[in-house]
């Protein structure tokens, strides 16, 4: 893995089930790792291995989802031979708000902050509109 979070870093992150009562869109993302089109955000660590956030596979939003990440998987993962997951340094991965990432709040379907609707209004196939059907 290139840029392995610090152990200081990874102490700055609240425990798993630490932020269940946080709306999900309110959750801080403390890490960001991916490689290729694919993302994982991290929310909650267990200070050994497991990790809780917000996975986005392959580039499928609409499969995108919340749950557990094995830290030691990530590390162990290699495309080619030699392509591996990195994660964001600090400096370029301040702690956000879920809903202040965007690939989150797309594969969500969650509005920007202050907005009413999405660009051209809700669209048929977008996830709020879904919803909104059943």
């Amino acid at each position: 893995m290139w840029n392995v979070p610090t152990k200081e870093r990874l102490s700055k992150i609240p425990k798993l089930y630490e932020t269940e009562n946080t709306p999900a869109r309110e959750k801080l993302i403390h890490l960001h790792f991916f490689i290729a089109g694919c993302d994982w955000y991290v929310a909650e660590y267990d200070a050994e291995d497991i990790f809780w956030g917000f996975a986005i596979l392959n580039e499928d939003y609409e499969m995108a989802e919340w749950g557990y990440i094995s830290f030691s998987e990530l590390k162990s993962i290699k495309l080619n031979g030699w392509l591996e997951v990195d994660c964001e340094i600090e400096e370029a991965w301040p702690v956000k708000r879920a809903i202040e990432v965007d690939k989150i709040r797309k594969a969500q379907g969650w509005l920007r902050e202050g907005q009413t609707h999405e660009k051209g209004g809700i669209g048929a196939g977008d996830r709020q509109s879904q919803v909104h059907r059943g």
